[in-house]
């Protein structure tokens, strides 16, 4: 993978390529990706924005749309043309995990999509005219249910827990279980004692952490920070998922990570991990066991 290691592996059907794709093709290749029980499929899409595709069931995580001239990564999709999404999962409130333009986009373009938040967000949501009965607010240690889908809210640090009584908890990581299939999308946080404890029970398939970091620096002008190359990859050998993805270190100059760093890392202290270190719009398939 770029030289960077034999163990970075892109898993696909037989027989498929890499390919990067954007907007209709890419919305295509969402569309066409049929799995067998037990499998799932994701596409990055830049920072901690990704599709992941379950059973039919099509999730849309912290996505962020708006075009700005401090992306580095160009949308890669225009939130008015996604018709398939059937769950968007927010993280939290700020604007590249709860984006107005792709909210509002994809509100219109999939009129059954719901949005799973938590109640800090949902606020914002509803300012944004999104229909409270597509809401589905979740505090820390929650669980929403429908059919063969769960996902359950972890309290996430950025930097803090910033636990408020009558709101809950504001930053969310998520746990999504679709039958056999189990993944864990931690948004923005830090590790913090009893996170562990939280997600000890769970056999994850895939596990996605950001790999950022944080400094004094960045903090002061109000970068707030995220777990260290290190911090996640202690995490991941931890939760020891078949698969792990980093996130959060390509989209801003001013706020950077290292993933060579990660895959050093995890090269080293974990070498039997599986991660991908991949493209933009690359479709990624992770089959059933």
């Amino acid at each position: 993978m770029n030289g960077r290691s034999e163990k970075s592996v892109r898993i696909y059907p037989k027989g498929e390529g890499v390919t990067e794709k954007t907007g209709q093709e890419l919305l295509r290749d969402i569309d066409d990706c049929a799995l067998p029980e037990g499998a799932l499929a994701f596409w990055w899409l830049g920072q901690m924005s990704f599709v992941v595709k379950v059973g039919d069931l099509v999730l849309y995580v912290d996505p962020y749309l708006a075009e700005r001239d401090t992306r580095l990564v160009a949308p890669l999709l225009d939130a008015t043309r996604i018709r398939n999404a059937d769950y968007v999962l927010c993280s939290h409130d700020h604007g590249d995990h709860l984006d107005p333009v792709a909210t509002m986009g994809i509100a219109v373009a999939s009129p059954r999509a719901a949005y799973v938040c938590s109640a800090a967000s949902a606020a914002h949501l509803s300012a944004l005219g999104i229909d409270e009965q597509r809401i589905i607010s979740l505090d820390g240690d929650t669980v929403f249910q429908r059919g063969e889908l769960a996902i359950t809210a972890i309290p996430a640090a950025h930097e803090g827990l910033d636990h408020q009584v009558d709101l809950g908890y504001p930053h969310l990581s998520f746990v999504v279980e679709h039958g056999p299939v189990c993944l864990y999308m931690s948004g923005d946080s830090l590790c913090y004692d009893g996170m562990p404890a939280r997600l000890s029970g769970y056999s994850f398939d895939l596990a996605v952490v950001p790999i950022n970091g944080r400094d004094g620096e960045r903090l002061r002008r109000g970068c707030i920070g995220n777990m260290t190359c290190q911090e996640a990859v202690d995490l991941v050998g931890l939760l020891h998922p078949r698969l792990a993805v980093p996130g959060h270190y390509d989209m801003f100059a001013n706020n950077p990570g290292d993933v060579s760093l990660f895959a050093e890392y995890m090269d080293v202290k974990y070498p039997d991990v599986p991660y991908w270190i991949g493209k933009h719009g690359e479709r990624v398939i992770l089959p059933a066991e």
